[in-house]
C-alpha cells in the first residue's frame, strides 16, 4: 500500500508502506503504537475514532467503518476498545476489523484481563490502584466499568459494557474468521490477541 497524500485511501507512486488502522485512536500520539509490531517508518497510521475532539483522520464507530474500503489496510490495532461496546456488537465490530484488512493482514487487539481483575477483586482490592498509567492510578473498579475520572469528566464513551478473559478473546477472534490466533496474558492486567486474515 502506498501512503495516502490527498485522502485517507488515495495512493500515488510515491514511498511503498503499509497502513496501520488504528481503531478508538485518542488523540494523537505516535507511541500509541507498540513499536514491535508497527516499527518507526515501516508503517502509515490511519487514525479512526467516535469522538471528533481527538482529530481522528476518520470519524466513525468500530461497528460501523463504511468509508473504509474492503482490504484497504494491512493491519487493524485497537487497544482497548472492545470492552466500550455491548457484548452483541462485539462481533459486528470484529467482522468489520476483518474486512477492512488486505488478505495477509492482521488484527492486534488489547484489553483488560478480566481474569486477572477478578483475582484482585477477591482480594477485596475493587478500589486500590493496581498500577499506575499515563491518566494516573488504576483500580479494579476501573477496568469492570471503566476510568472513573474520564466518566466524572463527562467522557461516557469510557464507559465499559462487556469484558473478556482469554478463552472469550480467542473464541471471538476465530468465529470473526481469523486464522492462527494468539492470545496471551501479559500478566500486568491485560489480554493481548491476535490473527490473521489469510491470503
Amino acid at each position: 500500500m502506498t501512503i495516502a497524500t490527498h485522502g485517507p485511501f488515495e495512493t500515488t507512486d510515491a514511498v511503498q508502506t503499509r497502513t496501520v488502522l488504528h481503531v478508538g485512536c485518542g488523540a494523537p500520539d505516535p507511541a500509541k503504537l507498540p513499536a514491535a509490531f508497527f516499527p518507526a517508518g515501516a508503517w502509515a497510521e490511519m487514525r479512526l475514532d467516535i469522538d471528533p475532539d481527538v482529530q481522528p483522520d476518520i470519524i466513525a464507530s468500530i461497528t460501523e467503518m463504511p468509508m473504509v474500503p474492503n482490504g484497504a489496510v494491512d493491519a487493524v490495532w485497537s487497544s482497548h476498545n472492545l470492552e466500550h461496546l455491548a457484548s452483541h456488537e462485539v462481533p459486528i465490530a470484529l467482522a468489520e476489523f476483518f474486512r477492512v484488512l488486505a488478505p495477509g493482514g492482521f488484527v492486534l487487539v488489547t484489553m483488560p484481563d478480566l481474569q486477572q481483575v477478578a483475582a484482585l477483586i477477591a482480594e477485596g482490592r475493587l478500589e486500590e490502584a493496581a498500577y499506575l498509567s499515563a491518566m494516573g492510578p488504576i483500580a479494579p473498579l476501573d477496568m469492570l466499568y471503566g476510568y472513573r475520572p474520564a466518566l466524572a469528566a463527562g467522557n461516557a464513551f469510557m464507559g465499559h459494557r462487556t469484558g473478556f478473559v482469554a478463552a472469550t478473546l480467542q473464541a471471538h477472534l476465530e468465529r470473526a474468521g481469523f486464522q492462527g490466533v494468539r492470545v496471551q496474558r501479559d500478566g500486568h492486567f491485560a489480554l493481548w490477541g491476535s490473527g490473521v486474515k489469510a491470503v
